[in-house]
């Protein structure tokens, strides 16, 4: 049972007052205590009871740099200017749209900034009239409130924790009533790409038609992981990763708002590992400042310790001596770098962005000017890079970026790291792949319009002859049994040819040279017969493009046992394969009548015959292959190759069958498969030009 002294006035005012709320999210320190009420005057006879010793008040814990100096409005944000001058422009027009999505990479501002845009809406200004404005004053209550975070309309969820959709539907039951204490209500939900698929679902329709004071700011780092469907109902703001001299610039603000004392080579080497973030790079200069005696400087020694940097210098050396191959040089160097405790991934990825910069300086001589590069790189890399090419810049940057890997899986690090390094100076005494086709050449590079002008079509030297091989190889169309389908006419000289593909491919008339090219034809006139077919093989281009599965027959299921040509016409004797049609001798038959106007007689033969045209030209292509591989020239190249392969032997000289022209020799007799070979070894030249002829098929 209560008494009445229980609930008097008097001893409800001796109960001691509830400690205010401690800090919020920024750390504002809690505000004083109010001062003690002035004790009445005793009378000179009472004894005053001495005070109670109060203990000392703990300072207050330290607050790092990142939390200190976090920017409290839109003038405070670093290198986002083009988010700024949106939101600026928003607030002063009144368009200030109901969601916002906020990307980038961590410690770029994307929860400070939804932080600044919930205090802009909610700002009431000093005098309580104020609206929403971009410049949110700090000092009045709303202000005040979300600072401490203590507004009960600003709402700061968690999205990595709150991903389910029972927190999603909390938010859609709480948007329904107006807000509480300020202007709008702010939900701020940060790794909003945590949410499950049905708690994206379930958010989509509030998102969409929110009531009028309801805002939502969402910040991620992961903005592929977002449904389009959300993205579609934000406004999108990709925050950029802040540069390297503005990072340097904002340090050397701090370092002197703190009393620190950082050399610029310090500064630098920090913003270049915070790599565009600012809240690392003010974690690592906390770190740096706090690293020195009392009343001493952060030295650069100190700060390239501090994160296991090799000295940019170092790293020169060591890509100088590999680019020359000096292997003591490079161990040397490993060996100092590994002194000073840097770390060999670390040493190699210094390397790696040293080759960017010298590729960068060798593709565009003007950057050895640009200002924001130390003196040092500037000068050593601009001569380094002088003597080193694009092709070996190139080779380098892969076999370093592969190194980074190896290292990383590697349980001995240092040795991987070695290893790698061996490698790139091996690699830089052998040439490169263009090196070596103009050595085995033997012809200099001709430069595209240079002063002699480019080599002439055809020619046996240089660049031309081998443009011309690779754009007749191109043009060719496809390949039977690894060989190259270009090459002349089947029709002899005089003749407009047929250019046949293997498979079906269309069927290009070509005309030579000499002759003069044929006026269009009119619909309305008839079409002239093609030439008579000298051989099988331009009977069956004839098929091709024309009835590409006859074709394909007298291809591979076709056996030739006699073919004689006629002025009237023809005859020719098949062997055909189970495969072939019944009916294919009539369809030859009709085709050879269509196209040459001419009558034919296709009859079927039990003889044994001739092989198809698709084992003559496999047949044809291994022997090329053979006589390829017992070349002095290729087995000097494989001896300086092991493990080389040839896997292809291309002559342009050669039909769309893979065969030569059926043309015969001074002596009247045809050429056989063991008349092909490679031209004379000219020990001036080296390799046969590309162009030329195979042995024994000279045409008289």
């Amino acid at each position: 049972m209560t008494s009445d002294t229980d609930l008097s006035p008097d001893s409800q005012d001796d109960l001691p007052e509830p400690p205010m709320e401690g800090p919020g999210l920024f750390g504002d320190p809690s505000p004083p205590a109010p001062p003690a009420a002035a004790a009445p005057v005793a009378a000179p006879a009472a004894v005053v009871a001495p005070a109670p010793v109060v203990p000392a008040e703990p300072s207050q814990p330290y607050r790092v740099l990142a939390r200190k100096y976090r920017p409290q409005d839109f003038n405070d944000l670093i290198g986002q200017e083009a988010l700024v001058r949106t939101l600026r422009n928003a607030f002063a027009q009144n368009r200030v749209a109901h969601a916002f999505m906020l990307t980038g990479v961590r410690g770029v501002g994307k929860t400070t900034t939804a932080r600044i845009i919930a205090r802009a809406l909610n700002c009431i200004g000093p005098n309580g009239t104020g609206g929403p404005t971009a410049d949110p004053c700090g000092v009045c209550p709303e202000c005040r409130a979300i600072l401490a975070d203590r507004h009960p309309d600003v709402m700061e969820l968690d999205a990595a924790s709150n991903n389910g959709v029972e927190n999603v539907r909390e938010i859609r039951e709480a948007v329904r009533f107006r807000p509480t204490q300020g202007r709008f209500k702010v939900y701020i939900l940060d790794e909003v790409h945590m949410l499950s698929g049905a708690a994206f679902n379930a958010l989509l329709k509030t998102l969409e038609e929110p009531p009028p004071a309801v805002k939502f700011l969402f910040a991620t780092t992961e903005i592929r992981k977002v449904p389009a469907t959300i993205l579609s109902r934000c406004q999108r703001f990709d925050l950029k990763r802040v540069p390297q001299e503005v990072l340097r610039a904002h340090f050397a603000r701090i370092a002197e708002k703190e009393g620190a004392s950082v050399e610029p080579e310090a500064l630098a080497m920090i913003a270049r590992a915070a790599d565009g973030s600012v809240r690392d790079g003010l974690s690592l200069l906390d770190q740096a400042i706090a690293m020195p005696e009392e009343g001493g400087g952060v030295t650069a020694e100190a700060v390239r310790d501090m994160l296991g940097l090799a000295d940019r210098a170092l790293v020169m050396d060591l890509m100088e001596a590999a680019m020359r191959g000096d292997l003591p040089a490079v161990l040397a160097a490993m060996d100092r770098a590994h002194e000073r405790g840097a770390d060999p991934g670390v040493v190699l990825a210094d390397m790696a962005e040293l080759t960017h910069l010298l590729t960068r300086f060798r593709a565009v001589p003007g950057l050895r000017n640009d200002p924001s590069i130390p003196e040092a790189e500037r000068v050593r890399g601009g001569a380094l890079a002088e003597t080193l090419t694009i092709p070996v810049l190139g080779r380098a940057w892969q076999v370093l970026l592969k190194g980074i890997g190896e290292v990383a899986e590697s349980p001995d690090r240092r040795a991987a790291a070695e290893m790698v390094l061996i490698r790139l100076a091996h690699l830089a005494e052998m040439p490169t792949p263009g090196d070596i086709v103009r050595r085995l050449s033997g012809a200099a590079p001709v430069p595209r319009g240079g002063p002699g002008g480019p080599a002439p079509s055809g020619g046996t030297g240089g660049g031309g002859a081998m443009a011309e091989a690779v754009a007749g190889a191109s043009v060719a169309g496809a390949s039977v049994a690894g060989a190259s389908l270009s090459g002349p006419s089947m029709s002899g000289p005089g003749a407009g040819g047929l250019r046949a593909i293997a498979g079906g491919a269309a069927v290009r008339a070509l005309v030579a040279p000499e002759v003069a090219p044929v006026a269009a034809v009119q619909p309305e006139t008839e079409v002239a017969p093609a030439p008579m077919p000298a051989t099988f093989r331009e009977v069956a281009a004839l098929a091709s493009g024309r009835k590409p599965m006859l074709h394909a027959h007298l291809v591979h299921s076709v056996h030739l046992v006699r073919f004689e040509m006629r002025a009237e016409g023809g005859r020719i004797e098949l062997r055909t394969r189970p495969d072939a049609p019944r009916d294919l001798a009539g369809q030859l038959t009709a085709l050879l009548q269509e196209v040459t106007g001419a009558r034919w007689t296709v009859s079927l033969s039990n003889a044994e015959g001739e092989p198809t045209l698709a084992e003559q030209g496999r047949t044809a292509a291994v022997a090329r292959l053979e006589v390829a591989r017992s070349h002095p020239l290729v087995l000097a190249v494989m001896d300086a190759f092991p493990g080389a392969q040839i896997r292809e032997v291309r002559d342009a000289s050669l039909d769309a069958y893979g065969l030569p022209p059926p043309e015969v020799t001074g002596d009247g007799e045809p050429v056989g498969e063991d008349d092909i070979g490679f031209a004379p070894l000219d020990d001036d030249f080296g390799f046969a030009p590309l162009d030329a002829e195979p042995a024994g098929m000279d045409r008289p």
